[in-house]
């Protein structure tokens, strides 16, 4: 078994241990510290470490905590975010293990630390718990809701909810109360929601949490707050974008827990970068299922979201109208004027098409020139609304073109697949008499 030594003047973590910084090497073989490394070079072939130091509460620096990999590969701030608190934790667990070692020479001090020891399990179970309802197939919504409760059960708080900034005012997401307050305490709270009053007027842009133990000291404190009770208050940063929202965390005066202990910081700035990387994490998804919609030349629904909202769909309400549009003309243009004036008139008619239709119904382009548009006005208004579109779009080809439309209703159908049926057949039926007009005209 390769041993789990190394010497002193070879080891990475002998660089580590003279900074409070962590060490982060992302390629070692390009390393000019390191390159030659035996621990690079050798059996141990690493390639990326990242280190940080294990610092006493008296800020001596006992030892390291690190993760190595034998590829390269760069580390992100929330990685080294990670490793940092990692390596706070462990210093906690060997702070915590030194501490029970001198309580264990007396009853009541191991008694005390026994009971720190029960509050930090408690405390790893939450984050743990937290971590998991962040990753779990819940509305979000309920997620946050639930890891609010488990946060301020653990701390032993009166009041938890996250405030979610709009740019203009706060709302509260998640309310969790242990205590119901006044309707004047209340109505104080909802004021200070427009995030220029109270001591979070005094917060916009904050990255750092803010703890208060006594509420009533602040100069921005609100009365109806005080008078009602509230002692210690909590202000932390959920996650490091812009317009984060906001963890409150509140405790009345009589409170069994005095003050913000180590312990409730650390979890509350743990839950505070676990929720915030959830959020992110929602956002991006968010973003990505909007794109996965998106048709990319036009800008309105693709074919993906028809068929999720239209075809997959068990239902639609009975006045439901789908209209099939096919663009015509479009091959003479790209034959005559190019592709990318083609592509202007797919645009221009969606645009206007979107335009006509605004908030009355949802714009798809199904492939090529096929467009559809569902909504609960009539057959004669769609109509209309690809009429108009067409009138726009000539005005930016020079080659003659138009558009076929067959519009069919769900109260005649029944099934998606009866609706988009009948839309196409008599989509395709107007196409037909338009060109035998055009022979005729000819």
């Amino acid at each position: 078994m390769a041993s789990s030594e190394a010497p002193r003047e070879h080891s990475f973590c002998a660089w580590t241990i003279h900074s409070d910084a962590p060490l982060v090497v992302e390629n070692a073989t390009v390393d000019p510290r390191f390159h030659d490394n035996p621990m690079v070079t050798g059996d141990s072939h690493i390639h990326m470490y990242a280190g940080a130091s294990l610092v006493t509460p008296a800020g001596n620096r006992i030892g390291t905590l690190c993760v190595t990999d034998s590829r390269p590969h760069p580390l992100s701030s929330e990685d080294l975010q990670s490793l940092q608190d990692l390596a706070a934790l462990a210093m906690q667990e060997l702070e915590l293990r030194r501490t029970l070692l001198d309580a264990a020479r007396t009853a009541d001090a191991h008694q005390r630390q026994a009971e720190e020891l029960r509050q930090v399990l408690d405390q790893a179970r939450v984050t743990e718990g937290i971590s998991s309802l962040m990753d779990l197939d819940l509305p979000f919504e309920d997620a946050l809701e639930a890891a609010a409760s488990l946060v301020s059960e653990a701390i032993s708080a009166d009041f938890a909810a996250v405030l979610i900034w709009t740019g203009q005012h706060y709302i509260i997401k998640v309310p969790r109360a242990a205590k119901p307050f006044s309707t004047e305490v209340q109505a104080a709270a909802a004021s200070l929601l427009d995030g220029t009053s109270g001591v979070l007027g005094s917060l916009a842009g904050t990255t750092r949490p803010l703890y208060l133990m006594e509420y009533v000291s602040h100069p921005q404190s609100i009365p109806a707050l005080v008078t009602a009770g509230v002692q210690q208050v909590a202000y932390v940063p959920l996650g490091t974008e812009e317009g984060r929202p906001l963890l409150l965390v509140m405790r009345l005066r009589g409170n069994v827990v005095p003050d913000w202990r180590a312990q409730d910081q650390a979890l509350l700035e743990v839950t505070g970068r676990t929720v915030g990387h959830a959020l992110r994490r929602q956002a991006a998804l968010e973003r990505a299922q909007v794109e996965a919609r998106a048709d990319g030349l036009t800008g309105t629904f693709n074919r993906r979201a028809f068929d999720e909202d239209v075809l997959d769909a068990p239902a639609l309400p009975a006045g439901t109208h789908l209209g099939i549009i096919d663009v015509d003309g479009l091959k003479g243009v790209n034959d005559r004027e190019g592709h990318a004036q083609g592509d202007k008139l797919l645009q221009v008619f969606a645009q206007a098409l979107r335009a006509e239709v605004g908030d009355q119904g949802q714009v798809y382009r199904l492939g090529g020139d096929e467009f559809a548009v569902l909504s609960v006005e009539d057959a004669e208004t769609l109509l209309e609304w690809v009429d108009l579109a067409v009138r726009v779009a000539r005005q930016v080809v020079v080659m003659p073109v138009g558009a076929s439309a067959g519009v069919s209703t769900w109260a005649e159908t029944g099934t998606t697949e009866q609706l988009m049926s009948l839309a196409d057949g008599r989509m395709y039926a107007a196409k037909r008499r338009r060109k035998m007009g055009d022979r005729e005209s000819t």
